[in-house]
């Protein structure tokens, strides 16, 4: 099956540079909006056949656009949300940044015993998303459906495929960004496992939704100390 990885549209704690992953978390900004739009036109020609978000309204609202488009009902899926930050929620500052997506990165490179402060390990996160992308495939094979769309988080899928996906490992997960609306693209099942299509950083509507302005951190490049 292709597993296409949706991360959200712009919200406001990704421009303020929040890292902000409780429930239910924040809608989308008027770009946000209009970058979900057009990621569902720049999927118009795709064979979609299902369509999942995570239980942060954020990728619900991202995925409707896309749902309208190919007439399909949204699942919204536990285990798709973000990586919780820990006592890092809601922080803004660089070393805050840096503690999250080294936490996060470090995960990628199969170190799972590593703590987010105050927050999960590695195995905790890769089991409920594990677990959710069975279930995503097995509902596929039952339907036999050849392309599944999911809604999730900037940090949530890069870290899943940087460990999961040939092709991708964690230094190409930290170094490659995934801004609002990025995509990225996988063949394969649980059983057989991945292979990385594509991963398309950037707002699949082009570089004029983008924003520069935003610090969004889940959604850069990961550089060193």
């Amino acid at each position: 099956m292709k597993l296409l990885l949706i991360r959200h549209g712009e919200t406001p704690g990704n421009v303020l540079g929040q890292l902000d992953t409780a429930h239910p978390g924040p809608g989308l900004t008027e770009l946000g909006g209009r970058q979900a739009e057009a990621m569902a036109r720049s999927l118009a020609n795709e064979p979609i056949e299902a369509l999942y978000a995570s239980t942060l309204i954020r990728t619900q609202i991202t995925a409707e656009p896309l749902a309208r488009l190919h007439t399909l009902d949204v699942t919204v899926l536990d285990g798709l949300h973000e990586i919780e930050a820990g006592s890092l929620e809601k922080l803004t500052d660089h070393e805050a940044h840096k503690r999250y997506m080294g936490t996060v990165i470090a995960w990628a490179a199969g170190d799972l015993d590593r703590r987010m402060p105050a927050g999960p390990d590695g195995h905790t996160f890769f089991e409920r998303f594990d677990a959710a992308i069975a279930h995503v495939a097995e509902q596929a094979s039952h339907r036999r459906h050849g392309t599944v769309a999911v809604v999730s988080h900037g940090a949530a899928i890069r870290t899943w495929a940087g460990l999961r996906a040939e092709g991708a490992d964690h230094d190409f997960a930290a170094r490659h960004v995934l801004a609002n609306t990025g995509i990225v693209a996988l063949e394969g099942s649980p059983a057989a496992g991945w292979t990385l299509i594509h991963w398309d950083g950037s707002p699949v509507g082009g570089l004029a939704l983008a924003d520069p302005t935003a610090e969004d951190p889940t959604g850069k490049a990961v550089t060193g100390p």
